[in-house]
């Protein structure tokens, strides 16, 4: 088909020179040119210049209207929309499209109301959420072309005109058509969001990587091409919110999952399964690498470049799971697709004969594809080689030939694989089902393109067939757009003829049609294809569709709407027929797998029920069938006609929207165009045609406003003087165009033809042209002028100078004469006085290199001495330190040694005792190292349990020896009594009195020898400590030297670390702040949620609140710490974990106090141990050296009782350890369930918090285990101690002297041997107690020694390791080291601080007590005093005495809280206060507040604040949109807010008060707890402030900013397409200047003025907007390529200087506002630079700092000049800008995020006003609160 036609702008007659022309090319298809001569009629040809400057001569043919086609303006090259050129043909649009691709990298184009999308084979920017963002809700003229503009359209006009729309989406394999509509319906599942809690939005997308591995293949044009179609309708409730969808498919290409072409695959699922075949669950499915089998390997290469199948597998995978796919149901789905890979592998052997064949049983693929199908082996290997065939009086079992059985068994696994494909859609149509009602859908067609390949098919017959009714539709729906405008502008119009394919349909679909003949022929027993084209021939030879090839009878050509194509008729009958043997189905269906049954089931062949729709009945895909026998016969032709038609239906009953998807290259490089690829299918996609319909009426359409900017300049004066610019466009027109039928006034437009705006942009910039000559004369002229003038007073300056210079030459050289004798005289004395001194010095010189040599000699002989000293000294004491280390050492394997021997025989011991400790271990899980060496402690005293009785044993046994010797000696006594006893007495008493002095001697030999190691120790460890001190101020030493290396370093890393700290500092206040958003947003949303369901509920009855609701009152009940109850440890645990790591938030401080503590608690608990093993060590030596009595008895009491106190302590301080980890959970449990749960950095940080919260637990229940421990070695102790006790009677018994009663001389000797014994027992516990002393202190010095050894080899390490590191290291290291020391001390210091500030609270609370009680009992008697006094005064002056002594508090009953809250908060109006004091409700509540406190009144100071923050919410719930009562209850909740911190008695906050607001300071309660609520409550509201504020402003600032004409006259509009903007109509409703703009902040300035709002929050306010206003004008700007110009830039620098002067007249310049714009000012002034040479680019990126490279790239590439005297950027230079700007590290984020919102900060600001002085006026209705 000729693109030229008579409805296209050609040259005409007449032509003048250097016209340009389009003339065809073979290479380029079109080619610009120049007409170099004029053209005249009856010419032959033409003179021609090409752009590469070569001259050439074309022929044209006048007669057959031969003539080349006309070239745009360059002005309108580069438009968006294709319809706003001048002239419409085929190489305009062409050159149009090929610019904005390669030059701009724009790959949208509009073309009327088709959007054009070229894929650019590379991932671009432009489709993340901030773009779709910024598409939604706008007009789609207004923005560039975008799939997301299309999206936006069809959602609006469903919202809009309540009716169904459908976005079709069309093009060749690899034209990108699955990516559009992918990311269509992403632009629906994210604008609109679901409807319920089920994330269908999610199951929608998630349905793509389902539908692309089973039906997506690579083939040569395209990696991951789509072989089927399938249109997705998206359902919408009445609140157009998505509810469900469903998808319907058509004509899948199975003849891929038998056969792949040269470097082609099969589907993408084969592969991906193929790639996973290693995991364990598909270990039965007996799969290897996709080489190995036939079905998967013909195309050659199995691997797509950049793909991952086995990661693709997991995709696909996880969206099964997503849309419902049950685990068992995906393993059946992988065994049936595997088993057709078996299928394709059997190996099928030939018999001799040549008609049968045969399958061997042993075939591992077949048995395998039976095992996975669960059908039987025999069955199948015999039905896949044999075939049934059914007469009417018998049946016959024929077999079949090789050919035959490979053609049955490709038929099955296509069938298979057919019918799987259709579950998996029908499941997923049944995953995103709803039960809810539709009120509206809207369909994405994802549909093959019109397809033609050297050979041509049955697929490409109906893909081409369904492209045939999709192009008739799309001309009918464009004919009639462009009928109804016309009607609606009410001009006369004739009716537009426009191609209609109908004739080409009914050949292909009437009866007796292509394919009704091709069904006839599938009916006859013995229909082949050769027969079937024949009858074609003979059908059908006279259509002008059809066509026979001439060297060809089995082939048949159809002339189709795009192309001629040429089908090859072989295989028509048997893909049409689709054969299946009935046989082989019915071996399926007896599979013992329910899933393989279900899918050849009889009634599985029909569709699943569509959609419900209010709207439209929307029939199945797939016809429906009244019995199975019939569902065979259907062919595959005819099922795709009636799903066809039903999809026809679809789209008639629908608003269509279309994109054509273009290929601009079959290489698949990135940005790489190919012309003639690329005309192919714009012929074939529709969009010529659309061109056509535009030029054969009115293509080119203005408002009158437009017209009128941008041609006043041809208005002559006079008829400017008209106000009436309908008549001025008229009158203009009529003068200069003299053909009523070149254009047309319609009612708000006017139309012209083709070629009509280029005329009129001619005649423009022609008159442009003559007054730019006349001003350049002009210039020029004066220029002159100017160069005469001054080159004449040059000429006269250089004459009086050149004089004036020879004169002063002639003085100089006068003076240089007698200058130079001076000097020689000079010179010459200088000279000799320097060789003297010279001279002099050298002697000096060397006297002192001399005399320094010597005393150098003699300091470094003494030096070396001295250090030979110090080296000796250090030698031999590491040779001693070595020795004794070699002893220590071998001491140790001697203990070893012998430890080892004990430990065996204690582990023979224990495993006699394994079995009794079997019940520990079942109790104590986790504590087998616990309990093992618990049981090693028991065994060992057990052991000396054992050994203290043998020594009991062994003491009785001595006793009574002595016993019985001394019963011999009395006998012996009582024979010799006549003997003398006196000298035996005195000896037994000098023995003892030697023995007791011996002990004595003993006894200061141990203390002798105590206090000589005492000193040893000290000494020793006085060296030791003079030694580290060396060793530090070595360090130091060094560390300043590495300082003063790395000082400047040091100080730039402090200025960044300073940097980065106050940025994180920035991002953690933003990150908190941005909690309190979405926790405030998650509040409104449940209130939201709990009236409607109060609304929706209708039942009457008592209904219970949920458990789970919290109440407004329960949001901010904050109670003291000192008031709250601690629950179980591990109940907080559990609580917090249920409200989710990311609502916590982590208190480092708290936690590592906790740390420091359970570390002392460590410390403690061995202690003790160690306390309790040396006690019983001692009770173990004093057992067996001393008989137990009385003083034994008490010091073991006394242990005893050292132990209990010790284990309580240990226990309280568990406990308290305890309460504190449970006090600390609650804390973050309470602040995470205030706060937001959307903060993107706080999970991580909160599950490290809540890891080290679990540590803590698990080391406090192992302590409390540990006390367990000890209390019951202690128990056993004592159980000890009291046998040891009641063995003391029998022994006691049995040593008693049995004529003990006998003689009194025998009592006194018995007397003084007790006292003897007593007395060597209190010496022995004398010397005990001060051995232990000294081992105690031993202990704890080798203690000390052993920490400051440690402390010592760590500072030698980290000094050896810092001595290894680079400076910087160094210095780094050195600062962490001490900022970790310096963290430690902090730590100790903060607790310490606290502790003081605790008991200082204490004591103030108390001073406050009993200085109330004075001041009561001082007042008390004052009034008493005054009593006397008061009959003397007057009513006159009490009255005046109650007014002077207001205290500024207010009195209220607790029965009227509900009444002051309502009438001070809830009903309160901003205007009932207009001209009281600002803020007035805040000290109203903080007088009441006071008095509660003064009162002493907990529960009434929480119950107001509670009250009062709820009535806050609720006012701020009701009013949401009203700035004035935000404003209010903003400005009062800050100043609220700083009365708490004023008058909290804190010194910090009372710095600027007066000694009369002192006075006014709280006495009894602590309310910061409410301060911080106070504090989250205000950051709510202010950004529920900004919220109404942007809201507000929202709508103004495009059309303000960008559109409005501030500087009058300066804009002139371009031509402009089909998508006509609706703001730049003059009727348009939203229509603003920048004066609005001015004029609501001037309104939101006074309202927060006039309210008391501190002056910093009203400077953030004004940040956060003009932010705002930034990022929303420079997303538009960067996304719109009409306002991309000079003259844009010029009215933005303007209205931008107008804001800044507006800040300054309000005083508000300090507040960052301007340095937020600096993005949208740089982008101003680049539209203004120049652009051009590399010293301009050089400019554009040292002036461009706050834009990122990718901004400035994309507002070079859609910088439109508007007159023909700019030029446009050059691809080189832009490219120079991407060179130069490749260092940057920019953000890859294109649009700015409006909604971005900054930290706030609530400075304290005191306030001057003092309680007493604030008076109530009467409109509040307070008379219920008395002043006190």
């Amino acid at each position: 088909m000729d693109p030229r036609g008579s409805s296209f702008p050609v040259l005409h007659c007449n032509t003048r020179q250097y016209t340009r022309v389009w003339i065809p090319d073979p290479d380029e298809v079109w080619r610009s040119a120049e007409l170099t001569k004029d053209y005249k009629e009856g010419d032959k040809s033409l003179q021609l210049r090409l752009e590469d400057e070569t001259i050439q001569e074309y022929p044209i043919d006048v007669q057959n209207n031969q003539l080349p086609f006309l070239r745009n303006p360059d002005i309108l090259v580069g438009e968006n929309d294709l319809t706003a050129l001048s002239y419409l043909h085929e190489p305009a649009v062409l050159h149009n499209l090929k610019v904005r691709f390669l030059e701009s990298n724009h790959i949208y184009t509009y073309c009327g109301i088709v959007l054009v999308a070229i894929n650019p084979y590379d991932q671009l920017p432009i489709y993340g959420q901030d773009v779709i963002y910024a598409y939604s809700g706008q007009n789609m003229g207004d923005m560039d072309p975008h799939i997301f503009a299309v999206a936006e359209e069809a959602y609006k006009q469903m919202a809009r005109d309540e009716k169904n729309q459908s976005i079709i989406v069309s093009g060749e394999s690899g034209a990108g058509k699955t990516v559009s509509a992918k990311y269509a319906m992403r632009y629906f599942t994210t604008v609109s969001g679901s409807a319920s809690d089920t994330n269908i939005e999610e199951k929608v997308l998630a349905s793509s990587p389902i539908m692309e591995a089973i039906g997506n293949a690579k083939t040569t044009r395209n990696d991951n091409s789509s072989r089927f179609g399938k249109y997705i309708q998206i359902g919408f409730d009445k609140r157009y919110r998505i509810i469900g969808a469903n998808m319907r498919t058509y004509l899948l290409e199975k003849s891929r999952v038998v056969f792949q072409a040269d470097d082609e695959r099969n589907y993408h699922i084969f592969y991906q399964l193929c790639a996973a075949a290693s995991l364990p669950e598909f270990k039965e499915l007996a799969l290897t690498c996709a080489e190995d089998f036939f079905y998967t390997s013909q195309g050659g290469n199995t691997v797509i470049e950049g793909v991952d199948d086995a990661e693709d597998f997991e995709k696909t995978r996880q969206a099964f799971t997503l849309v419902g796919v049950r685990e068992s149901h995906q393993i059946s789905i992988f065994k049936i697709i595997a088993s057709i890979l078996h299928l394709g592998n059997v190996e099928i052997q030939a018999e001799r004969d040549g008609e049968s064949c045969r399958v061997s049983p042993e075939d591992e693929h077949l048995s395998d594809f039976c095992r996975l199908l669960g059908v039987e082996l025999s069955q199948m290997e015999h039905w896949l080689c044999h075939r049934k065939l059914v007469t009417t009086s018998e049946t016959y079992v024929k077999t079949m030939s090789l050919q035959q059985v490979v053609n049955a068994r490709d038929a099955l696994a296509k069938h298979i694989y057919a019918q799987l494909f259709h579950w998996i859609v029908e499941h997923v149509n049944k995953a995103l089902h709803t039960s809810l009602k539709q009120h509206s859908f809207i369909g994405v067609l994802d549909i093959y393109g019109f397809e033609t390949f050297e050979v041509n098919s049955f697929e490409q017959f109906c893909i081409n067939y369904a492209n045939e009714k999709l192009q008739q539709q799309f001309n009918s729906h464009v004919f009639k757009l462009e009928q109804e405008e016309y009607m609606k502008e009410q001009i006369p119009w004739t009716l537009i003829d426009f191609y209609d394919n109908q004739p080409c349909i009914d050949l292909i679909e009437a009866k007796l049609g292509i394919l009704d003949l091709l069904d006839e022929e599938c009916k006859v027993p013995k229909g082949t294809d050769q027969n079937w084209t024949q009858k074609l021939y003979d059908r059908h030879s006279g259509s002008q569709h059809f066509q026979k090839p001439r060297m060809s009878n089995k082939a048949f050509i159809v002339i189709h709407f795009a192309d001629k194509v040429e089908y090859l008729s072989d295989g028509f009958l048997e893909k049409n027929r689709d054969t299946v043997y009935e046989e082989q189905i019915n071996i399926l269906k007896a599979s013992k797998f329910p899933l393989v049954a279900d899918l050849f089931h009889d009634g599985k062949d029909s569709a699943p029920t569509a959609t419900a729709s209010s709207k439209i009945n929307i029939r199945s895909s797939r016809p429906p069938v009244k019995a199975s026998n019939k569902e065979h016969k259907k062919t595959v032709g005819y099922q795709f006609r009636s799903s066809l038609h039903l999809l026809m239906e679809t789209l008639n009953a629908t608003t269509p929207h279309y994109v054509r998807c273009i290929k601009p290259n079959d290489e698949k490089l990135p940005f790489h165009f190919n012309p003639k690829r690329a005309v192919q299918q714009l012929r074939a996609c529709g969009v010529l045609e659309t061109i056509r319909i535009s030029a054969a009426g009115y293509p080119s359409r203005w408002s009158y406003h437009d017209f009128f900017n941008r041609y006043r300049v041809l208005v002559k004066k006079r008829d400017l003087a008209n106000s009436d610019k309908k008549a001025i466009c008229r009158s203009v027109l009529e003068s200069l165009i003299k053909d009523p039928d070149k254009f047309q006034f319609g009612r708000t437009k006017i139309f012209f033809r083709a070629g009509q705006v280029a005329y009129l942009e001619k005649l423009r910039a022609d008159k442009f042209r003559a007054a730019t000559i006349m001003i350049q004369k002009a210039v020029r002229g004066w220029l002159q002028k100017v160069k005469y003038r001054r080159l004449k007073g040059a000429t006269l300056i250089l004459q009086r100078y050149c004089r004036g210079y020879l004169a002063r030459r002639l003085a100089k050289h006068l003076r240089r004469t007698r200058a130079a004798v001076v000097l020689q005289k000079q010179y010459r004395m200088q000279r000799a006085r320097r060789a003297y001194q010279r001279v002099r010095r050298a002697a000096v010189v060397i006297q002192a290199f001399a005399r320094g040599m010597f005393v150098r000699r003699i300091y470094h002989q003494v030096l070396r001495e001295h250090k030979a000293t110090i080296i000796q000294k250090h030698v031999r004491g590491w040779m001693a330190r070595r020795r004794f280390q070699r002893l220590r050492g071998a001491a140790v394997v001697i203990q070893c040694g012998f430890r080892r021997l004990k430990a065996k025989q204690a582990l023979k011991a224990l495993r006699i005792e394994a079995r009794s400790a079997e019940h520990l271990k079942r109790l104590n899980v986790g504590m087998e190292n616990k309990i093992v060496q618990l049981q090693r402690k028991i065994d060992d005293q057990n052991k000396e349990l054992k050994t203290l009785s043998e020594q009991l044993s062994a003491i009785t046994s001595t006793h009574t020896m002595e016993v019985e010797k001394l019963k011999k000696e009395v006998a012996c006594y009582q024979q010799s009594q006549g003997e003398d006893r006196g000298p035996q007495l005195q000896e037994e008493v000098e023995s003892l009195r030697t023995e007791l002095q011996r002990a004595h001697s003993e006894r200061k030999v141990l203390e002798d020898t105590h206090t000589r190691e005492k000193d040893e120790l000290r000494k020793r460890v006085a060296d030791l400590e003079q030694e580290n001190a060396l060793l530090k101020n070595e360090k130091e030493q060094l560390n300043n030297q590495i300082l003063c290396q790395s000082k400047d370093e040091f100080a730039q890393n402090s200025v960044k670390e300073n940097l980065m700290m106050k940025k994180e500092l920035e991002e953690e206040r933003s990150r908190y702040q941005n909690l309190v958003k979405e926790y405030s947003r998650l509040e409104q949303r449940y209130d939201n949620l709990r009236d409607e369901m109060t609304i929706l509920k209708q039942t009457p009855g008592h209904r219970r609140n949920p458990s789970n609701q919290s109440s407004l009152e329960s949001d901010s009940n904050y109670p003291s710490i000192s008031t709250s109850e601690v629950g179980d440890t591990e109940d907080t645990l559990q609580q917090v974990e249920e409200i989710g790591l990311e609502k916590a938030a982590m208190d480092m401080t708290v936690f590592l106090k906790l740390q420091k503590r359970v570390r002392e608690l460590e410390q403690e608990r061995k202690k003790l141990q160690v306390q309790l093993e040396k006690k019983e060590q001692q009770d173990g030596k004093r057992v067996p050296a001393d008989q137990p009595s009385n003083d034994s008895d008490l010091d073991q009491d006394a242990d005893l009782a050292y132990n209990s106190l010790k284990r309580q302590e240990l226990e309280s301080e568990n406990k308290k350890l305890k309460n504190e980890l449970n006090e600390l959970r609650k804390a973050v449990a309470d602040q995470a369930s205030e706060h937001s749960p959307a903060a993107a950095g706080t999970p991580d940080s909160y599950s490290l918090l809540l890891n080290q919260l679990r540590v803590a637990n698990e080391e406090l229940e192992v302590r409390k285990e540990e006390v367990l421990i000890l209390r019951t070695q202690i128990v056993s102790a004592d159980q000890r101690r009291l046998a040891g006790k009641g063995s003391e009677p029998n022994i006691n018994a049995r040593t008693s002297w049995p004529n003990s009663e006998k003689h009194v001389d025998q009592e006194d000797a018995i007397e003084a041997y007790h006292g003897v014994c007593q007395t060597n027992r209190l010496l022995e516990a004398q010397l005990q107690a001060q051995s232990r002393e000294h081992e105690e202190e031993v202990d704890n010095l080798k203690a000390q020694l052993e920490a400051l050894k440690e402390e010592m080899d760590r500072q030698q390490q980290t000094f050896c390791q810092t001595l290894l590191l680079s400076p910087e290291a160094q210095v780094e290291f050195g600062i962490q080291q001490e900022m970790s020391r310096l963290t430690n001390e902090n730590l100790d210091l903060k607790e310490l601080v606290e502790k003081l500030e605790k008991n200082e609270r204490k004591l103030k609370k108390q001073l406050k007590i009993y200085m109330k009680k004075v001041q009561d009992l001082e007042a008390a008697q004052a009034l008493a005093q005054s009593e006397r006094k008061r009959h003397e005064l007057n009513r006159q002056v009490t009255v005046q005495r109650k007014e002077k002594d207001f205290q500024g508090m207010l009195e209220y009953h607790k029965e009227d809280e509900a009444l002051l809250i309502r009438n001070l908060v809830t009903e309160l109006k901003p205007q009932v206060l207009a001209g009281a004091v600002p803020c007035l409700p805040a000290y109203i509540l903080y007088m009441c507040l006071r008095h509660a406190d003064y009162v002493n009144d907990d529960l009434k100071v929480h119950s107001l604040l509670t009250s009062t923050i709820n009535g806050i919410k609720k006012v701020l719930k009701k009013h949401n949109e009203d700035f004035e009562m935000t404003s209010f209850w903003l400005s009062n909740t800050c100043r609220l807010l700083h009365c708490l911190k004023q008058y909290s008695g804190d010194e910090g906050f009372m710095t600027q008060n007066t000694a009369k607001q002192n006075e006014h300071c709280l006495k009894n309660f602590d309310l910061t707890e409410y301060r911080q609520v106070l504090s989250d409550l205000s950051i709510q509201i202010y950004q529920q402030l900004i919220k109404i504020a942007e809201g507000l402003l929202q709508p103004m600032i495009v059309s303000a900013m960008l559109e409005n004409e501030s500087i009058q006259g300066l804009s002139g509009v371009k031509p402009t397409g089909y998508r006509k903007r609706t703001s730049s109509m003059p009727e348009g409703d939203n229509s603003y200047c920048l004066e609005a703009i001015i004029r609501q902040m001037n309104s939101f300035h006074t309202v927060m003025c006039d309210q008391g709002l501190d002056p910093e929050i009203i400077l953030q306010v004004f940040r956060q907007l003009f932010y705002m206003i930034n990022a929303v004008t420079l997303n538009n700007l960067l996304l719109r390529k009409d306002v991309c110009s000079w003259s844009t830039g010029m009215q933005l620098r303007y209205n931008i200087s107008q804001l800044e002067e507006w800040l300054r007249g309000r005083n508000l310049h300090q507040s960052g506002a301007v340095e937020t714009m600096e993005p949208l000012i740089q982008a101003a002034q680049l539209l203004q630079l120049k652009k051009k040479s590399p010293e301009d680019a050089e400019a554009i990126c040292s002036l461009c700092t706050a834009l990122s490279t990718q901004q400035i790239v994309k507002i070079l590439n859609l910088y439109t000049p508007l007159n023909e005297f700019e030029e446009r950027v050059t691809v080189a230079f832009i490219r120079t800008i991407q060179a130069q700007l490749q260092d940057r590290n920019d953000p890859q984020q294109l649009l700015l995020d409006f909604k971005h919102m900054f930290p706030v900060l609530f400075p304290f600001n005191p306030s001057s006003l003092t309680m007493d002085s604030i008076h109530i006026p009467a409109c509040l209705n307070l008379e219920f609160l008395n002043e006190v």
